[in-house]
């Protein structure tokens, strides 16, 4: 992936704090959910370290891998920067459950976003948990290349 413009050989962890890789993702969940992911004025260093709501990336490989993940998402996955942009997305939710997930994907590419989403993923340490209310959208820059998918939840509960 080669999001926002930045040079295919950028790492993952450049993407942490990159303002083009947040214009990318705030911007395009704008134009297709309709409203602001972040409050204005709040930058890409406040989604990554402060904001009290999970957010994840993935990328448009065969196996999309996550490429980007807030420390809320972080907290609730319980892999660091390094692990989680290295774990292919498909593994945030056990195999039971993979065929629902891949459903939600496919229809957010499909038709643009999806809302209230809830489903059961698990942690790195086997703890599962409920995802509730979420929100998927296609990240798509504004030429219309599809660069990956995101998604951002405030809600989860120990399942």
């Amino acid at each position: 992936m080669n999001p926002g413009g930045t040079s295919p050989d950028r790492s993952a962890a450049d993407l942490s704090v990159d303002p083009d890789f947040f214009a990318l993702l705030t911007g395009s969940h704008a134009r297709l959910v309709g409203r602001p992911l972040v409050p204005p004025g709040w930058d890409a260093a406040w989604l990554y370290r402060e904001a009290p709501f999970a957010v994840l990336a993935h990328d448009t490989s065969p196996d999309p891998r996550f490429i980007y993940a807030n420390r809320t998402a972080q907290a609730c996955f319980g892999y660091d920067w390094a692990a989680i942009t290295a774990l292919p997305s498909r593994l945030s939710a056990e195999a039971p459950n993979r065929a629902e997930r891949q459903a939600l994907l496919d229809a957010v590419a499909r038709d643009g976003f999806a809302t209230g989403y809830h489903g059961l993923r698990i942690a790195r340490s086997g703890d599962r948990f409920w995802i509730e209310d979420g929100v998927v959208w296609q990240v798509i820059d504004r030429a219309g290349r599809v660069r990956g998918q995101a998604a951002t939840f405030a809600h989860w509960r120990a399942a």
